[in-house]
This record gives C-alpha cells, sequence and structure tokens, in this order.
C-alpha cells in the first residue's frame, strides 16, 4: 500500500470530528491493510499517531534553481513538468517512469523506478518539489527516484512543504507502510490537534530547565525548522518521560513499604557457622552483602533488593545462608531460575552447602519433581509445600502455576529476572492465612549502569559484590584476527592435550540467506550446526565434539552438559544457551566466533565462564570483520576486568536497549537512549521526588497524574 496517497488539501478537511481516542479504523483514508500494519508498530489511536516520534530526518532543505544542479549532489528544486511517460525496460523487467521538469534557468529529467502509478497522478503543467540526489547518466545529470510533492503555487512558503525543501522526518516504519503514508497522517492531526491537548509538565519545571511547551515541541519533533530545533523538542519529551518514568518507580517504593512481610529474626550463630564451615572464605563484599539482607529480613515490610555481583563472584552463596536463616525460623523460600540447567545446578549446590542442616529441600521443573534428591510425584511435592513441610523449593516458572501454594513462604530468590512485582509475589502466597508478602531477593551477573539503577531498577536497594574470590585468576582475553585463526586453532589443541576442555559459541542455529540474494554480515557469521560438522571434521577430528542449541530438547540439553561436565566432552559448540550459570571448573578456554555480534556484557558472561579451576583460563574473541568499531568495542573488554565499569561502556557504545529489556517498559526508544545522560537522569528523579513531597497525591499535578496513571496501564511489569 506504497501506492497513490490522498492530496494534502482534500485529507485534511476530514478531521473536525476527531478526538485523541478515536480508533485508527476511524481514521479516512486507513483501511483494514494499513491498520493492522499501524498495529503491529503500537499505534491504535489518533493519540498513539502523534506521539508517534521521527527517528531521524533526511534534509532537503538545500533548495537551489535548476541550473546549479550538479552530479552527486542531496538537493531541492521546483519546476513545472514539460513531458512525462513511462518505459518498460525487458531486460531489467521494470517500469521506469520518466519525467522532463523546468523552471526559467533550466531543465533535469528526473527517473522513479517501479512506480507506473505516478503517470497518473501526474500531468503535464502540474508543478512539482522535489528532492533527492542527483546521478550521472552519459553527460547528463538527473534526478534519481526524488521524493516528490506537488504544489499549486510556485511561490509556496518552503515551511508548509510536507515530504521535500526542509527536514524531512523519517519514522520508525514497518513492512508495506512508508513514512510517506506516516506524514500524510499525522501532519493534518498534528495541525488540527496540537492545541487541543494540554501540557503536563508544570510550569516552573519549564522554565528551571528551558523545556519548549508542548504545542510548539510536539510540531518541532515532527517537523522541525532546524536539527537544533528537534533536539530541543527531543530534550523536552524525554525529560517528561523521565519524570513519569521515576514518579512511577517511587511510587513502587511506596507502595512496597505499605504491605506486610514475615519479620525475620537472625540467627547470628546459625550464619556464622554457615560461613565457618564453608570450604572457602567469604569476600569483604560477599559478608556485606549477606548482612544487608539479613538485615532486611527482621523487617516487617517486604525487602525489595537486587544483588548485583559479577560473574563467578559468589552469589548462590550469599543467596543460600538467606534461605538457611529463613528456614530456621520456621518460614519457606522460593527460589527460581530461567532454564531448567540452571535450576538443577542451583539445586545441587544448594544440597551441596546446606547438608548439615537436614533443611527439606525440592525441586520443580516442567517435567521432574524432587525432594531430598529422589524422585517424587508432582502431586506429593504440592501437598508438601502447601503444608509448609517443604523449607526450600527451587524451580522454573512452573513455581508460579496455580496449583503451586505454599504454607509459609517468607522469601522469594529470583536469578537473572529483575522484574518481579507484588502481584506475582502475592500469587505464591494465595493460600497463606496472613496478608503477607514474600521478601524478594533478584540476583543478576548482568552489571547495571548507574542510571539504570536509578529508573528502571530504582525501586530495588543494591547490594555489590565486586570481589572475586581468593585466588581466581586473571582470565587472559585476546582479539583473533582472521590472519591468527589457525594459531588459535593449535593454542586449543594444546590445551585439551593437557587435560582442559573448551567452550566454542556461536550467534546462530543454523546457517541462513538472506531473502534477496544480497549478501550481510549475520549471513556469514558462524552457524552452531556449521561450525559443529567443522570442527568435528576439519580442525580437530582427534577430539569428542558436542553441540548444544536452544531448540533442543531439554532432556538431550541436560545429556550433553552432564558429558561435558563429567569431562566425556572436549569441546562444547553452543549458542549463547550457555551464557548464564554454567559451572564446569575444567573448562579454560572461551572461544567466541562473531565475537562482534554480541553486546560487551554479553561477551563478559561468557568470558566468566571459564577461569572457575585452578588452571590458568583463557578468551578468545573470532572475528572475521576488522573495523575501528569492532576493535573499540572488543579492546574495552581486554582492558575492563570488571564488569561495571564494562557496563558503563557498553551504554555508552550500545545504548541501554539491550541492557534492560526495554520491550517490557513501554518506554520510547529515544528516552531509553537518553538514560546514557546521567545529568538529566539524576534531574528528574529528583524533580519527581520533590512532587512527591510536596504533594503526594499529586493534586496540584492532575495532568501529571493522569500521564503516570497512563504509563502504569501501558507497561507490562506484573
Amino acid at each position: 500500500m506504497q501506492g497513490r496517497e490522498p492530496c494534502d488539501c482534500r485529507f485534511e478537511s476530514y478531521w473536525g470530528h476527531m478526538q485523541l481516542s478515536t480508533p485508527i479504523e476511524e481514521i479516512p483514508r486507513v483501511g483494514p491493510q494499513i491498520q493492522k500494519k499501524l498495529r503491529r508498530l503500537g499505534i491504535k489511536t489518533v493519540k498513539d499517531l502523534i506521539f508517534h516520534f521521527p527517528h531521524r530526518y533526511e534534509d532537503f532543505s538545500n533548495i537551489i534553481p535548476i541550473s546549479e544542479i550538479q552530479q552527486n549532489q542531496t538537493v531541492s528544486t521546483k519546476g513545472k513538468i514539460l513531458d512525462i511517460k513511462n518505459i518498460r525496460t525487458f531486460r531489467k523487467r521494470m517500469t521506469l517512469t520518466q519525467a522532463l521538469i523546468g523552471d526559467e534557468t533550466g531543465q533535469i529529467q528526473v527517473m522513479w523506478f517501479n512506480q507506473p502509478y505516478l503517470i497518473n497522478t501526474f500531468k503535464k503543467g502540474d508543478f512539482l518539489f522535489l528532492s533527492g540526489k542527483t546521478n550521472k547518466k552519459g553527460s547528463k545529470t538527473y534526478l534519481s527516484s526524488p521524493a516528490y510533492e506537488r504544489i499549486s503555487d510556485i511561490n509556496l512558503n518552503h515551511s508548509d512543504l510536507t515530504h521535500t525543501g526542509r527536514l524531512v522526518p523519517v519514522y520508525p516504519g514497518t513492512e508495506g507502510l512508508s513514512s510517506r503514508w506516516l506524514r500524510f497522517l499525522i501532519k493534518p492531526i498534528l495541525m488540527r490537534m496540537r492545541n487541543e491537548i494540554k501540557d503536563a509538565l508544570p510550569k516552573e519545571l519549564k522554565t528551571k530547565y528551558k523545556l519548549l511547551d508542548f504545542k510548539t515541541a510536539i510540531w518541532q519533533i515532527h517537523f522541525p525548522d532546524s536539527l537544533k530545533e528537534a533536539e530541543t523538542a527531543k530534550k523536552r519529551f524525554v525529560f517528561e518521560e523521565l519524570i513519569i518514568l521515576s514518579l512511577f518507580i517511587l511510587n513502587e517504593r511506596l507502595k512496597m513499604r505499605q504491605e506486610k512481610a514475615f519479620a525475620i529474626p537472625i540467627d547470628l550463630k546459625l550464619v556464622q557457622e554457615f560461613a565457618k564451615n564453608l570450604p572457602f572464605q567469604l569476600t569483604d563484599d560477599q559478608r556485606k552483602a549477606s548482612w544487608q539482607i539479613l538485615k532486611d529480613l527482621e523487617k516487617p515490610r517486604p525487602m525489595n533488593r537486587l544483588l548485583e555481583g559479577d560473574v563467578g563472584s559468589g552469589k548462590t552463596v550469599v543467596s543460600a545462608m538467606a534461605a538457611l536463616n529463613t528456614a530456621k525460623a520456621g518460614f519457606q523460600t522460593v527460589f527460581m531460575a530461567p532454564t531448567e540447567i540452571l535450576v538443577k545446578q542451583h539445586y545441587h549446590t544448594f544440597n551441596i552447602a546446606l547438608k548439615k542442616y537436614r533443611l527439606k529441600i525440592g525441586l520443580i521443573t516442567g517435567k521432574e519433581n524432587r525432594l531430598q534428591n529422589k524422585k517424587v510425584k508432582r502431586k506429593d511435592i504440592l501437598e508438601k509445600a502447601s503444608k509448609g513441610k517443604i523449607d526450600i523449593l527451587i524451580g522454573t516458572h512452573a513455581l508460579i502455576q496455580k496449583e503451586v501454594k505454599f504454607g509459609k513462604l517468607a522469601l522469594v530468590i529470583i536469578d537473572e529476572q529483575h522484574r518481579f512485582g507484588i502481584d506475582q509475589r502475592a500469587k505464591l502466597c494465595q493460600n497463606q492465612q496472613t496478608k503477607t508478602i514474600p521478601h524478594l531477593l533478584s540476583m543478576t551477573a548482568t552489571p547495571i549502569p548507574r542510571t539504570l539503577t536509578l529508573t528502571i531498577y530504582g525501586d530495588l536497594d543494591l547490594s555489590l559484590i565486586k570481589e572475586l574470590p581468593k585466588g581466581r585468576k586473571k582470565i587472559i582475553t585476546e582479539i583473533v584476527p582472521p590472519l591468527a585463526r589457525k594459531k588459535a586453532y593449535d593454542f586449543i589443541r594444546e590445551q585439551i592435550k593437557k587435560g582442559r576442555q573448551v567452550f566454542v559459541i556461536c550467534p546462530r542455529i543454523e546457517p541462513t540467506k538472506s531473502e534477496n540474494g544480497k549478501a550481510t554480515n549475520w549471513d556469514e557469521v558462524k552457524a552452531v550446526k556449521e561450525e559443529y560438522e567443522k570442527l568435528k571434521k576439519e580442525i580437530f577430528p582427534e577430539f569428542k565434539i558436542a553441540m548444544l542449541h536452544g531448540k533442543m530438547k531439554n532432556e538431550e540439553k541436560e545429556r550433553i552438559m552432564k558429558k561435558f561436565k563429567n569431562g566425556k566432552t572436549d569441546i562444547l559448540v553452543s549458542t549463547s544457551v550457555i551464557e548464564v550459570g554454567i559451572d564446569i571448573p575444567n573448562a579454560s578456554v572461551m572461544a567466541i566466533e562473531g565475537a562482534d555480534k554480541f553486546g560487551l556484557a554479553q561477551l563478559h558472561q561468557f568470558r566468566g565462564r571459564v577461569g572457575r579451576g585452578k588452571e590458568q583460563s583463557f578468551c578468545l574473541f573470532l572475528t572475521d570483520f576488522q573495523s575501528q568499531t569492532v576493535n573499540r568495542r572488543l579492546k574495552a573488554l581486554i582492558k575492563c576486568e570488571n564488569g561495571f565499569d564494562l557496563a558503563e561502556k557498553d551504554l555508552v557504545i550500545r545504548g541501554p536497549g539491550d541492557l534492560s529489556g526495554q520491550r517490557q517498559w513501554g518506554v520510547p526508544d529515544m528516552t531509553m537512549a537518553a538514560l546514557k545522560n546521567i545529568e538529566m537522569v539524576e534531574e528528574a528523579r529528583n524533580e519527581a521526588k520533590a512532587i512527591l513531597q510536596n504533594d503526594p497525591e499529586m493534586k496540584k499535578n492532575p495532568l501529571l497524574r493522569t500521564k503516570l496513571e497512563e504509563f502504569q496501564r501501558r507497561i507490562h511489569l506484573e
């Protein structure tokens, strides 16, 4: 549906009855196919259209007469159609629309490819405004597939243009829906409705931070007079969104403080004995984090704490101490992890660490149930849990199914999933007599930049484990360019002969072909199946090699991991399924194919899968693409051993979207990008605090309160 659009002047007259809440199906000329495409972009109402902001602008502001046009320029010009015709090119099987355009200074040929409908859209004598790039055919310069706009007056004011002769907005789109179509839809709505939307930002804030008023900002972000005006408009909307986000997070904190939880006293003698009997000495950071958690558990309101620690820093031991203290006080603990492999690993760790204390520790996954290391029926484990006869229940999301109930649940521990709100916790306690919310300890090995801890994770108290256990050797990290690949293979061979094991990570499962036959970088990226066959048959035929990826059945994955852990496999070729929590002390080499395709935080996670034994470990970044950007990113990893410093670098290089899972938040991309700006984040947070302190129910700021309520409805945290 990229063909003929309605004429601006006719289209604009339709908007008399429109409201912000008007569904897109009631917008004139928006049929079922366009509606479907708009919904793919999250656009369901007129308001959604207005707030669908451009992600960049085409600069077509260089307006010159035809006689001054030169080759390889991006220009705008205007003139009369002197001739227009369609030509069928049989060799390339396409239709070429050719037009001759003239003004008082000269003439230029214009060509459009595969847009035959233009012959019916234009006629001789029409005035056009054109913007695009010039090419050369023989000795003649021509305009190639320019943006076009029919004008009634050759002396038209340039600010009245929509698609040409100015900074033209380019919108996030979807297949079959062009930015041109979106401009046709948005501009007339905006012209009519920008005066009807009330400004939610208090006047004093706009004055203090020199922010545009809504009416000016909404126009300038869509149809800016200059790039500076566009940036000023963007700043205004980002600041408003950050204040709403901060208000939401601060409100969540207030709500949590009003809930009740079981107060769990610290058994000091017990936790000291636990620490003393460990086969290693707790680091200072582990002791500090443990104390913060235990002190939180003493309070009669729910703990909401994020335990952030680098890969291999010993977070699980800290959580085991909290679970032990909870169990000995007569309460239950739930431990949730995202994958069955990780769940079983935690189950094994807890059983070993807490063996002396004779706790009843259970396991629930989609297919397996265990109690005290013995297989049991699901019915039996559910019955014991509901009666409070299981101290610690470890599992996947199977734990939050309706049939899973607890007698006296007091602590929920979540590994690598930070967003676990009040409603989800309440579901776990649905049959308890007391109206309590369990304490929450969320754990992550993904370092979170400071701006995200102030905003998206701002409702969580933070405990940090920066120290690694004593005796851990630094992992030697190197970039392997194409010419050094054979040397890397020889090094891997030497390591295996010494009795070590190797991970090889690839970004894809199967090799792919691009749709239109054009090669892309991703087409060349190593695929797991392809790499597995290559290593097995050509490079390391003498070694035992296995393959692991997310499409395998759980039983097969577990069998492969068990063999690798028991030393029966030399090389494991895998996708990022091994990113989180896999512990193989004998693995000393992590080789990452297509390393430039992963984010820094993810590469750091991979690196942390080795270096867990006594032997020196190595991480190799194998890449087939050489560029300054690739080298800059990968060198940052070599310089940064600390994941916390690395998170800040990743934020600057890649942006926050990949670090925070912003899709579930419904936060606009431009706001997510602004989370790099610590100063703006802190200003917005401070203003949100001041608003709530002076006006907790926001009666003085009803428009801002309405915006906050809309934000609460649109995000999906619970």
